[in-house]
Order: structure tokens, then C-alpha cells, then sequence
């Protein structure tokens, strides 16, 4: 259990602007998505799959491959928005899956923000189980920090600070990456 408010390193110029992956839940947190993007989308070049981008009526593998060489390839952070069922949905596992794949570039930092129906724990820290497991493993590992919506959210600092820190992360704390899990076959809740 632990939360990261700011590790310390680097401070992003307003000037630089990292390709991020916004990965979520469509159904359930779409609107935290669109504010994010809306209120913080300029600190960064936006890289995700917009609703309607993908057909489900495709196969699981072409779904895995199209996101990760026509989205993640290109993106250096991938931001995980954990709602109360994002532990459970594929396509966000496989998102977190890719963007830990080293491709052309590295590999994607890692970022949670846990929205606010994520329960936190008396003294303010999470529980590792409301995460998508692959998430979890990375945190636990010390390869990804977890900020809560109403801190990373409350200044463009909090939010430079934070997509800088996953940043460097992909080269300072490349060797904690855990992507050793299998994927996910389904989704494990609706």
C-alpha cells in the first residue's frame, strides 16, 4: 500500500509535452477522462483511442494489435484512470500490457490516478486489490506511482510533475517493470 504524491524528480517545462496514453473504462469513466483531457490536455500530446476508434466487432487480436502499434507505440506515459471496475476490464489490461512492452522508443512510464470511488484507507494510502493487477505489480514494484484524482488534479503542476516523473521512470526504474502476468481473456466484470 502507498500513494505518490511527487517522488522528486525532474520538474517538466511548460514547454516539453509527452505523448500520454489516457487509458479507462468508456463506460463507467468516460467523464473523468474528457475532463482530464479537457482541464490538462494541453500539458501533453493526447495518443488514445477515442470512443468509436475501434470496432468490437473484431477479433481480441486485432483489437490488442491495433492499440498498441496505431496508440501506444507512439506514446512515452500511459495514464491509468482506475474507477471501481477498471481492475476488471481487458482492454485496459492490455493497454497496461503494451505500454510495458518495449517497442520503438522504450517503453511507456506508468501512471494511476485513482478516481474518487476508490475507497483510500484511514491514513490516505490505497488498497492494491481496487487496481488492475498488472498496475498493481508495477507499484508494488516501484516502477509506476499511484496519485489520487483530487491531488493530481488540483494544479498543471501536479499533473507536469507527475507525467514527468513516469517519464524518466522509463529509463531510471526500467528494470522494476513487471509484465510477467498473462493477459486478460475477458473482462471480469461488466
Amino acid at each position: 500500500m502507498g500513494f505518490a504524491p511527487y517522488s522528486g524528480l525532474g520538474l517538466l517545462s511548460a514547454a516539453v509535452r509527452h505523448k500520454t496514453f489516457v487509458s479507462y473504462y468508456h463506460k463507467a469513466d468516460q467523464a473523468y477522462r474528457d475532463a482530464f483531457e479537457k482541464v490538462f490536455g494541453h500539458l501533453f500530446i493526447g495518443k488514445s483511442v477515442q470512443p468509436g476508434d475501434i470496432s468490437t466487432d473484431v477479433s481480441a487480436d486485432y483489437i490488442k494489435r491495433l492499440i498498441l502499434e496505431g496508440y501506444i507505440t507512439d506514446a512515452s506515459v500511459l495514464v491509468v484512470l482506475v474507477g471501481s471496475k477498471t481492475l476488471c476490464r481487458k482492454h485496459v489490461d492490455w493497454e497496461i500490457s503494451a505500454g510495458l512492452n518495449k517497442k520503438v522508443g522504450g517503453y511507456s512510464g506508468l501512471i494511476g490516478i485513482l478516481l474518487p470511488d476508490i475507497p483510500l484507507l484511514p491514513n490516505g494510502n490505497f488498497q492494491y486489490e481496487s487496481l488492475p493487477a498488472r498496475l498493481a505489480d508495477n507499484a508494488r514494484s516501484g516502477y509506476a506511482d499511484i496519485y489520487t484524482w483530487n491531488w493530481i488534479t488540483s494544479s498543471e503542476q501536479n499533473v507536469r510533475n507527475a507525467i514527468q516523473t513516469a517519464f524518466d521512470a522509463r529509463i531510471s526504474r526500467a528494470s522494476k517493470i513487471d509484465n510477467s502476468r498473462a493477459q486478460l481473456g475477458k473482462n471480469l466484470c461488466d
